[in-house]
């Protein structure tokens, strides 16, 4: 089973708030999340409805739960440097600043 630190719902705003303010780095690593999970689960329904190749399933069930954990340790440390704001996963306003100075410099 995978434990996660963040819920979907998390996830897709930290996408979200990283698209608005051109921040793509951690979108890309709350997206891979999510394909991780999806991945996860497919191998679960596979194990579920053809056990003809359980270990094939298996052998990818494990390799999700070992690099999900260190691709969700990746997104918190980012989020931690980075100084989001955990209640909202809100970008911070300095690099919302440096967003629009790029942006102005154009």
């Amino acid at each position: 089973m995978l434990e996660k630190k963040f819920d979907n719902r998390m996830l897709e705003r930290i996408i979200d708030a990283s698209l608005i303010y051109m921040c793509a780095c951690p979108a890309q690593v709350a997206r891979a999340l999510l394909e991780l999970r999806n991945l996860y689960e497919y191998q679960q329904n596979c194990l579920n409805s053809n056990p003809l190749n359980s270990k094939v399933h298996q052998i990818i069930a494990k390799a999700v739960i070992d690099n999900y954990k260190t691709m969700e340790d990746t997104l918190d440390e980012i989020l931690t440097l980075e100084n989001w704001d955990r209640e909202t996963l809100q970008m911070p306003e300095g690099l919302r600043i440096l967003r629009d100075k790029l942006i102005s410099e154009s």
